[in-house]
């Protein structure tokens, strides 16, 4: 990152996501679920409700019933960050079945024509409009072949459908093929290398209510930061954050550090220095702009999801809280 003023005083207000309560998590969290093959999403997600007592939940990426895998359930003040896990990038693992035997060689070749941008058009059956889409595959790879099934990898553009996908590759094959198995097993930085099954949350819950022991439960949710980490960030200074968690812009004289090259109007996750979320918001200017400036607005703030009172209000604000402006006040 860089550094826009290096003399900011230290945050000793703030609470790192990790040193959080089990309590604090609930009420703003995510569960990497590993939803099993049958049930819906919002199955699934009533499940985790359930099992947690929660008062509100939502999911990130709405699985088919007969798809598993990567379901990641926010929790709390968290749900209001389900739009990034929908945006965000996805992996998944397919096996396909051809409808008649080709050479490997072929499938190859065609798989290889796959990669990159794609027209797809949605199945009958998706929620959402049909209508031509361009999506981006990243990474296509064959991971088996054994005579007509293909086990692929493929790396991809939130609302790519593998099964479409196969549709496709099959008719291009000129034998037809069809998706058998699908399991999503990424979605943004959130892998099945930390998905946990429903019976465990359930079983993890129940053991801290009754023996108060967290650690089990602790490990199974992530704090809500997890979810802004394909984002920019803008780290704020100590001084401005209160004002900021009122609903003010963030000016260029509250900024501390910030990613290089975010461009203006991209959005991105304003932090404290200890990792905390504060608010989302838009940028105003770009990185080379606020670096160059020593006034100014450099972001809108569109959400925000720190409490107020969290830190001391150290800046007096202008009557309309837009802006900032004097020095800080720093309290006795």
């Amino acid at each position: 990152m860089i550094v826009k003023d290096p003399n900011a005083i230290p945050d000793k207000w703030g609470k790192k996501p990790s040193d959080r309560s089990v309590g604090e998590l609930l009420k703003g969290g995510v569960i990497i679920l590993d939803k099993p093959s049958g049930p819906t999403s919002h199955q699934a997600t009533a499940w985790v409700r359930d099992a947690l007592k929660a008062d509100k939940v939502g999911h990130g990426g709405t699985l088919d019933p007969y798809v598993s895998g990567v379901l990641p359930v926010t929790l709390g003040k968290a749900t209001r960050l389900t739009d990034i896990v929908l945006s965000s990038d996805k992996e998944y693992i397919c096996l396909m079945r051809l409808h008649g035997d080709r050479p490997e060689k072929r499938i190859r070749e065609v798989f290889s024509k796959f990669c990159g941008k794609i027209y797809q058009l949605p199945p009958v059956r998706s929620s959402i409009k049909r209508q031509l889409r361009i999506r981006t595959i990243k990474a296509l790879e064959i991971l088996d072949i054994k005579g007509r099934d293909i086990l692929f990898r493929m790396e991809c553009d939130a609302g790519t459908y593998a099964r479409t996908l196969c549709v496709d590759i099959g008719d291009v094959l000129g034998c037809g093929a069809n998706m058998v198995e699908l399991r999503r097993t990424r979605s943004g930085k959130m892998t099945e290398s930390r998905a946990v099954p429903l019976h465990d949350i359930k079983d993890a819950y129940v053991f801290w209510q009754q023996n108060g022991r967290d650690s089990w439960l602790r490990g199974m949710i992530l704090p809500m930061e997890v979810l802004v980490q394909p984002l920019p960030k803008v780290v704020v200074k100590a001084t401005a954050v209160d004002a900021v968690c009122h609903g003010a812009d963030l000016n260029v004289n509250g900024i501390h550090m910030l990613d290089e090259e975010i461009r203006k109007n991209a959005l991105v996750a304003m932090m404290t220095a200890r990792g905390e979320l504060i608010a989302i918001g838009r940028m105003a200017m770009s990185t080379s702009k606020v670096m160059s400036a020593s006034q100014g607005k450099a972001v809108d703030t569109e959400r925000v999801f720190m409490d107020e009172g969290r830190y001391p209000r150290m800046w007096r604000y202008s009557t309309d809280l837009d802006e900032l402006k004097g020095e800080p006040v720093f309290p006795e």
